[in-house]
């Protein structure tokens, strides 16, 4: 807070109760105003010793004049002082000491020091309980806040971790068929190399060799997976058999695949991640009602469409534990695709993804067709 304004406000807090300690008419004793009007003065040190400022309005409190610079006082300790026992003692003070004081100079009935116990009482503890529950509700929102910073960290944590994951999967894909084929490369021609007679041709075969084999050394060490596991292939021709387990497990799901011809392996394996995502999250949020799977190829373009009926039952709330959308649309862009998700009105869901199909003219037929998975044994 800025220094004039700081001023100000402490003049407020000291000036406001010392006019109303100046506006009093009448005072029981002759040293209520001058009590009074040191306790006024006093209220500073409130801003670094709430306790010791309020026991300084004790005396003012006797006098009967004291219970304007007492509020502030006491206020300022329910908003500062952390101890509970502190703050029940302020309170302790400033009743019992001027309630006794009263009692003890006057005849009173047990109905009147009753009264005046409890008036005592309230005034003492009414802005200390007021100064606490602005503190608590202070505490409580900082806390609120901080718990939706840790949120949403930790929700961008899981994407980033879902896209590291989902690279680091298309990173062994790539190991796995580039590096097959690099190999053939780098077998092929030492087979050349050492079957043919001349020597320009020999040597050709073994500078074609060595670069492959310098090729793959480096694209494995750009990848870093020289001791990665390998993974199961999961791909385009195993849609059907997902399909089939989806049925098994009670899923009402229809097929129909337009393509005619594979996509290449890449996307082949990025569409059966797309269906395979698509289906457990129905499974999950939509159990047991119809979903329906297209695939089309047009324009050099593959595309899955998977939707699902609204759910049949009250969906379980979201616990934002799911990431697998976040990573096939980090597979699917890094192929050149495009991933959408759509939520109907009636409540049901669609996801759609649209791949580059990317097959060449190599025939099925030929060792270098469908990466390493489909000519390791030919390896």
């Amino acid at each position: 807070m800025i220094p004039s304004r700081r001023f100000a406000l402490e003049l407020l807090a000291v000036g406001v109760p010392a006019g109303l300690v100046l506006m009093a008419g009448t005072y029981p004793f002759t040293w209520s105003v001058p009590t009074a009007l040191l306790a006024c003065l006093a209220l500073p040190l409130r801003l670094r010793w709430p306790w010791v400022t309020v026991l300084l309005c004790v005396p003012a409190l006797c006098g009967g004049l004291g219970w304007p610079p007492a509020v502030v006082a006491l206020y300022r300790a329910g908003r500062r002082v952390k101890s509970q026992p502190v703050i029940l003692a302020c309170v302790t003070a400033t009743t019992v000491v001027p309630a006794t004081f009263v009692i003890a100079h006057e005849s009173l009935s047990v109905n009147r020091t009753v009264l005046t116990l409890a008036y005592t009482f309230f005034l003492s503890a009414a802005p200390a309980a007021i100064g606490a529950l602005i503190t608590t509700r202070h505490d409580l929102t900082a806390s609120l806040a901080e718990t939706d910073r840790a949120r949403e960290a930790e929700w961008e944590a899981r994407e980033a971790t879902a896209r590291s994951a989902e690279r680091a999967r298309i990173a062994r894909e790539i190991h796995d068929a580039v590096g097959h084929h690099a190999t053939l490369i780098a077998v092929e021609s030492a087979a050349l190399a050492a079957t043919t007679a001349e020597p320009h041709t020999k040597d050709t075969a073994l500078r074609v060799r060595a670069l492959a084999k310098e090729t793959l050394a480096e694209m494995r060490a750009a990848l870093g997976l020289l001791n990665a596991p390998r993974e199961p292939a999961e791909g385009y021709d195993h849609l059907p058999l997902l399909v089939d387990r989806a049925r098994s497990a009670g899923l009402p799901v229809t097929y129909d695949n337009d393509t005619r011809t594979p996509p290449s392996p890449a996307a082949g394996r990025a569409l059966y991640r797309v269906v395979q995502e698509a289906l457990t999250n129905v499974t999950k949020h939509a159990p047991g009602t119809p979903v329906h799977i297209t695939l089309t190829r047009r324009n050099g373009l593959i595309k899955a469409t998977i939707t699902n009926a609204p759910p049949t039952t009250v969906p379980p709330p979201p616990d934002h534990e799911g990431t697998g959308l976040h990573g096939l649309s980090e597979r699917v862009t890094l192929l050149g695709g495009t991933l959408t998700t759509t939520r109907h009105q009636d409540g049901g869901f669609t996801v759609e993804a649209s791949l580059p199909a990317g097959r060449t003219k190599v025939d099925q037929k030929d060792s270098t067709y469908g990466g390493s998975e489909r000519n390791t044994a030919n390896a």
